[in-house]
């Protein structure tokens, strides 16, 4: 008995292939981004931070400058900024920083910020307590936010072998679009009681 498989000829089999082939391929790439943020945030790997609901409460008189970053992904219209470039804090410290975003365009947009932490080492002691990369984000046309994020540096960099040295952490945010939830309701046309 033949199989449907072996009844096909050398074109129909080779045209199947590619169609899985390329199926495959554009589902490794959709999924490579999540993916990579689930490895990061597992291993640290890529300067990923960690997150606390508040500091240890041990402060040091040893000062951590931070450098603030901000992009957008390429054909993603917001303007983004940090409001600050850099802060100095005291290791254990807790910071409050804040980004800026506008949509100059005439539609709502969704955004999702993704981010890492340099050098890589320190990323393993620079805990975020709030942050506005942990929800999607939706601004309205012509809306302009600031975005805040508190974090401190863990005081136990300065026995980390390989972070030890480190003197200034530099924090990178990058926003990309997100499709807005069927279940998003604007501001404007909430309903209040």
């Amino acid at each position: 008995m033949m199989t449907t498989w072996n009844r096909l000829t050398g074109i129909q089999k080779t045209t199947l292939q590619t169609v899985g082939v390329v199926i495959f391929m554009g589902g490794m790439g959709w999924a490579a981004v999540p993916l990579y943020d689930l490895f990061c945030r597992v291993t640290g790997y890529g300067g990923t931070t960690n997150t606390a609901t508040e500091s240890r409460g041990m402060v040091l008189d040893q000062t951590m400058r931070v450098r603030f970053d901000a992009s957008v992904a390429r054909d993603f219209p917001w303007e983004f900024r940090p409001q600050e470039r850099t802060a100095e804090i005291r290791i254990g410290e807790v910071g409050l920083a804040f980004y800026e975003a506008y949509n100059p365009t005439d539609a709502p947009i969704a955004g999702t910020a993704s981010y890492n932490v340099s050098p890589y080492e320190a990323g393993r002691f620079f805990t975020k307590i709030d942050c506005f990369c942990f929800e999607l984000q939706v601004l309205q046309p012509g809306e302009r936010v600031l975005m805040p994020v508190t974090y401190f540096v863990d005081p136990d960099i300065i026995d980390d072998r390989d972070a030890r040295g480190t003197h200034t952490i530099t924090l990178s945010y990058t926003f990309h679009a997100t499709d807005i939830p069927a279940d998003y309701v604007a501001p404007e046309t909430e309903m209040t009681n």
